[in-house]
């Protein structure tokens, strides 16, 4: 046994220097955000990479479904006289007799069918849509769609949002909304105020990475800067995917209910008119909701109804693809609602008294409240439907960077790890804890309430970085009361257990 005193490194805190109050500084800023973007991108980056990987093949779903379902979905000779409505309406309904007919869209382009939507208990929330050439008035088939979207289509649309895994499913995405933009942000402040220190900070180092670097230097060049070119369309992709996500949206619509921010609702009442007992027919929401009841089939609607409606739509200045539905029952008016996704969009709306074939009431996409537009503005935009190839194109970028970002991520933290012979370790180390104590009081009376109000407007990024904190003071006070864990040695055995 050796007699010789061993003193404490001189690096190592003293008890004095233990029980004094932290030097607060705003260098500390950074660090706090140095941890939080590191475990933000440990623990999240799984739910991002699935996420990208997911929507990069919805993204391309228009050229997917003309490739499997284009004998359906085109025809194959455009001719010079569309046949009425109520002709194609009949072909389909003698090839697919079952169920009550919902609504017909009409072609989008002149080498589309039309699509005659019928509504059939057995398929619950689906629907049967029969396609139909509009020049012969062919039937060319049929296909089970949701809410319009072919199978091909709702299976990657299901996969992207939750993983064919339901509502607990759901969650996956959110986290990864909900998180996509504070990964961002961090990379951003960090990245840029790295450049700034630098001496010959340029906007070219900002942006650009650097190619002379070496190891972990050079991989994080390239994360980095790659981030930076693809901030402004992530922040996008998290604001526009958290809109319609479970509980972020429903804060969502919180915020449009207070603000008044609602697309306007078409009225649908017929002047004078009283609501009748049973439905006539119903409309495209309606035959998601119609089948649970035990009430009696709703009667067939007139085919040339159809025409009437379409042509009265037509007078009122709607064109291009539309909806025509049926009324909901005899004190209701018919509905024709435009569904033009593509930029300048056109959304207009009208209700239709078929027997006199007058317009009762026009809602318009120029009325529409700023909030609702710039709503269905970024879903339309999320969905690669806004500027049509140029849009799916941008959003491919963004899922490959995306992915390149994550996997270079990871890749840092397998560079970062010890290799000495005298101290190794799996993975790189977690960056130093306790930052927060040693923030400034101003940034803390800031920052707790500001907290505290994203985490209840952005439900899941608050639970889960909570827990995050939680099991970060947990990891910390075990380290801590561990008598084996010198001072000197905690950070070390933090990145060592994370």
């Amino acid at each position: 046994m050796s007699t010789t005193t061993e003193h404490p490194p001189s690096h190592a805190p003293t008890p004095e220097a233990e029980s004094a109050a932290p030097v607060r500084s705003w260098r500390e800023v950074r660090a706090l955000l140095v941890r939080l973007h590191f475990y933000a991108g440990i623990l999240v980056a799984p739910f991002l990479l699935v996420a990208a990987l997911t929507g990069l093949a919805y993204t391309f779903t228009p050229q997917l479904d003309q490739l499997v379902y284009g004998d359906k979905l085109t025809v194959a000779h455009t001719g010079t006289t569309v046949r009425p409505l109520a002709e194609q309406i009949a072909a389909a309904r003698q090839a697919y007799p079952e169920g009550t007919l919902a609504s017909v869209v009409t072609p989008p382009g002149p080498e589309d069918t039309t699509r005659v939507v019928l509504s059939v208990p057995e398929l619950g929330e689906k629907q049967r849509t029969v396609f139909v050439d509009p020049y012969t008035a062919q039937v060319k088939g049929d296909l089970t769609t949701w809410w319009g979207s072919t199978p091909l289509t709702a299976w990657l649309d299901d996969l992207h949002r939750n993983l064919h895994l339901g509502e607990v499913g759901r969650l996956y995405s959110e986290v990864a909304a909900s998180w996509l933009w504070v990964v961002v942000a961090g990379d951003l402040v960090l990245w840029l105020a790295r450049a700034r220190g630098q001496r010959a900070a340029t906007v070219r180092g900002a942006v650009l990475p650097d190619l002379s670097a070496r190891g972990v230097r050079r991989t994080r060049s390239w994360h980095a800067a790659t981030g930076v070119w693809l901030a402004l369309g992530l922040f996008g992709l998290s604001a526009t995917g958290l809109t319609w996500s479970h509980y972020a949206g429903d804060r969502f619509g919180q915020l449009l209910d207070a603000a008044k921010g609602h697309a306007p609702e078409l009225d649908t009442r017929l002047p004078g008119a009283r609501p009748g007992p049973e439905a006539a027919g119903a409309d495209g929401h309606a035959a998601h909701e119609g089948h649970g009841g035990a009430a009696a089939e709703p009667a067939e609607p007139d085919a040339a109804a159809f025409d009437a409606a379409l042509a009265a739509a037509h007078d009122a200045g709607l064109a291009g693809t539309v909806t025509v539905s049926p009324a909901e029952d005899r004190a209701s008016a018919w509905t024709v609602a435009q569904k033009d996704n593509a930029w300048p969009v056109h959304y207009d709306q009208v209700a239709v008294d078929t027997t006199t074939g007058t317009v009762t009431a026009h809602t318009r996409w120029a009325d529409y409240p700023l909030l609702a537009k710039l709503s269905k503005l970024g879903v339309q935009g999320h969905m690669g439907n806004l500027f049509g190839l140029a849009n799916q194109l941008a959003l491919a970028a963004l899922a490959v960077g995306l992915s390149f970002v994550t996997v270079l991520g990871y890749r840092m933290w397998w560079q970062r790890r010890p290799t000495r012979t005298d101290r190794t370790a799996r993975l790189g180390k977690a960056p130093a804890r306790g930052a927060w104590r040693r923030l400034p009081l101003p940034a803390l009376l800031v920052g707790i309430p500001l907290t505290a109000a994203i985490g209840w407007a952005l439900p899941v990024l608050g639970v889960t970085l909570l827990a995050f904190l939680v099991a970060d003071v947990v990891t910390g006070r075990r380290l801590t009361t561990d008598g084996n864990v010198g001072p000197d040695r905690r950070a070390d055995a933090v990145g060592e257990c994370d």
